[in-house]
């Protein structure tokens, strides 16, 4: 917004510094001046500022001002506008009538009669309306809508004037009606909506409520008698009603973002001071001239908000040190308090300390930390002593920080490139992706609908990663992210609790990495993506580690998951996670032509397992042995069944077998239907001696019992 220098310097006579130096200081202090602009002798500048959207309290020249005063000490005289007494003329005061209490808290009203419609000029001091829209380029058209204008640029408070002859009874704040027209200032007619806020008579709509008003009610030449509105209208209100319309004015930038409750007939003085310049008068009754209809909810919440209690010891202890000597003091702490507006009276809670009525321009500060913040930014950042934060201990690291530390080492090792994705994600994903259904956390104020909850899984934010690559000729590609997933207790239709718990994706498609110059190319596959979550088990501590199925008709697979090429990931008897095969539906939809493959680990519950320790083993100087077992196996026997049955061979009784793996797998057509033939080699070692006949003759027959008992026969 546009700033006039020669405008500030109205309000406070007194400010002696240069413009650049305000400018400086102004945005030393959060206020930023992000260009200044030489308008010639006499004119002083005009700054471009940018005004963040907490403060719309300095979105107006005598906000501005405010700032300045509090940053050299001045004395900020209190707007008023004087105004000629009115003429009693009704027995009753003009009909005002709010029916949405939680849409508009307060609204005025004052009726102007005989009122001369023209152009603007200097009417009086304090309402240079010509003077200043000139250097500020902004378009004058009467003096009834220059005035609504100067208003807001002179207080920041929206105002609206209305042709009281074509009002029918009174006014009534409410929701427009279903299928109701309202033609607006610009020229086009809008159907509204039930949820609209509008200043209606007593028979049709007036105005969108702080967005734009009407056009049959607007200001012409030919307007005699003239309704001066001020209100405060729910920023939520205002802005779903001014998106709804695509519209965004002057007025609802300030409404949607906090308006100044007792600011309304302030603003609506000024107002009518400027059009009864010209000539006119004001109509009373008995008992004044103002309607101010107010709500005491939104007022409670808004202009009386109880006090905060503020400890001069606590905005020491959170500032620290300055270069002044003497450092934050009692007097600093109201100086600045005061001049913000702040009201402050003793608190008898270890004094120094004060009980801070907040001022209703201010609807940012809610807590004492606020006013801490106020304080230093007003005293000015730049006079605090550089110093390091005290700190009394070593630096300690999250319980489970080694434990993703491992798995994280283990991933890269394997290959893998780790990722970050978005916090967010679709309800389709959401419900496509969750552990459980039902315990998703929608967000109250989503950014869209792709990002409108948070995120019940990790495999949302891997496709798009995934997607990301394939779309950009990547074609190789193996990923993983460690992150945070969110799940909800819900409870009344409500999300009473959001749980947090850290997991693990993964996702690959592409070639294999390279496994040396005699092997040709090949795709990645399930097994490969089995292979690395194997890795990233084994480095836990667990007594049993496999990998099982269920039949597609069952529906215990996850839906991202292809029915028939995935597999649950189960630790010491607890799924920890799934992996697998996108399923062809999704790939489909993503657009993927070659197959990707996925999964995700719940770290939550690996965590709690111990990491394996590493333990040194001493390397035997006698000659191992090899023998190979030729086996029969149903179908329905996978080979986790017999690793399962050496390990627990090699553990108790025979820590001689060091070594067995599977070297060969094949069908033969002497073989009985729904069975394959295995080669399963052992290798055995002593560490203190050479291994006898006989021994080897023992061990092979305990290898054979243990086959035996897991399902296989030798092969005759």
């Amino acid at each position: 917004m546009k700033i006039l220098t020669k405008w500030l310097r109205a309000y406070l006579p007194g400010l002696s510094v240069s413009d650049a130096q305000l400018a400086e200081d102004l945005t030393l202090r959060g206020i930023a001046v992000e260009g200044i602009c030489d308008l010639g002798s006499g004119n002083g500048s005009i700054f471009a500022m940018d005004i963040t959207t907490n403060r719309v309290d300095a979105m107006n020249h005598y906000g501005i001002a405010r700032e300045a005063a509090a940053i050299y000490a001045l004395e900020l005289p209190a707007l008023a506008f004087p105004l000629p007494a009115p003429r009693p003329c009704s027995q009753r005061p003009f009909s005002v009538a709010i029916e949405v209490e939680d849409a508009c808290g307060r609204f005025t009203a004052r009726v102007l009669r005989d009122v001369a419609i023209g152009e603007s000029r200097d009417w009086f001091p304090g309402a240079e309306v010509s003077t200043y829209f000139a250097l500020l380029d902004q378009k004058k058209i009467s003096n009834a809508v220059d005035a609504t204008n100067f208003a807001w640029l002179a207080m920041g408070q929206p105002t609206h004037a209305f042709d009281l002859d074509k009002i029918e009874g009174g006014i009534v704040v409410r929701r427009a009606r279903k299928g109701e027209r309202l033609k607006t200032l610009d020229g086009v007619e809008r159907v509204l909506d039930a949820d609209d806020l509008v200043v209606a008579d007593h028979a049709k709509p007036l105005a969108l409520a702080g967005v734009m008003g009407g056009w049959d009610t607007m200001i012409t030449p030919a307007t005699k008698n003239v309704l001066v509105e001020a209100a405060w209208f729910d920023p939520m209100a205002v802005r779903r009603t001014a998106r709804r319309h695509g519209l965004h004015t002057d007025a609802s930038h300030r409404f949607e973002r906090g308006a100044d409750f007792n600011a309304a007939p302030v603003a609506s003085a000024l107002v009518s001071a400027i059009l009864l310049a010209g000539g006119g008068w004001i109509e009373g009754w008995a008992e004044g001239d103002l309607v101010d209809a107010r709500v005491a909810a939104i007022e409670a919440r808004t202009a009386h908000r109880p006090p905060i209690e503020l400890k001069l010891s606590e905005v020491q202890r959170i500032l620290g040190r300055t270069e002044d000597a003497e450092g934050i003091t009692t007097a600093t702490v109201e100086d600045v308090l005061a001049a913000l507006g702040c009201k402050l009276a003793p608190s008898p809670a270890a004094p120094p300390a004060w009980s801070a009525t907040l001022p209703s321009w201010r609807l940012d500060l809610e807590r004492e930390i606020d006013l801490i913040e106020e304080i230093a930014r007003v005293y000015g950042y730049n006079r605090f002593a550089n110093t390091l934060p005290a700190f009394g201990e070593g630096v300690r690291a999250l319980p489970w920080a080694e434990k993703e530390t491992a798995a994280r080492g283990t991933l890269l090792a394997c290959g893998f490139h780790e990722a970050i994705a978005g916090t967010f994600c679709s309800a389709a994903e959401a419900e496509l992706t969750a552990p459980q259904p039902g315990q998703v956390v929608a967000l109250g104020n989503p950014l869209s609908e792709e990002a409108g909850v948070l995120r019940p899984s990790l495999i949302p934010g891997m496709l798009a990663m995934i997607a990301g690559n394939l779309h950009r000729d990547v074609s190789d590609v193996r990923l993983f992210e460690m992150g945070t997933v969110f799940s909800g207790s819900a409870a009344n239709g409500t999300v009473e609790k959001v749980d947090e718990r850290p997991a693990l994706a993964l996702g690959a498609t592409g070639l294999a990495p390279e496994e040396g110059p005699l092997h040709a190319p090949r795709a990645f596959d399930f097994f490969d993506l089995k292979g690395a979550v194997e890795q990233v088990l084994a480095r836990f501590d667990m007594r049993a580690v496999y990998f099982d199925r269920f039949p597609a008709e069952a529906g215990l697979t996850p839906a991202w998951l292809h029915p028939y090429r995935a597999a649950r990931v189960a630790a010491d008897g607890l799924t920890v996670g799934w992996l697998g095969e996108l399923h062809p539906r999704e790939a489909a939809a993503r657009k993927f032509k070659a197959p990707v493959l996925v999964g995700e680990l719940y770290l939550d519950r690996l965590f709690k397992l111990p990491l394996r320790k590493p333990a040194a083993r001493e390397i035997s100087r006698f000659q191992p042995v090899r023998r190979d077992f030729s086996l029969v196996l149903d179908e329905s026997i996978a080979w986790e069944t017999i690793d399962r049955a050496m390990a627990s061979l090699q553990a108790s009784p025979l820590p001689e077998l060091i070594d067995w793996r599977a070297r060969e797998v094949f069908r033969d057509a002497r073989l009985a239907r729904g069975e394959y033939a295995l080669l399963l080699g052992a290798t055995f070692q002593a560490l203190d001696r050479t291994l006898r006949e006989e021994e080897l003759k023992e061990f092979q027959s305990r290898v054979e019992e243990a086959v035996n008992k897991a399902g296989a026969r030798l092969r005759t």
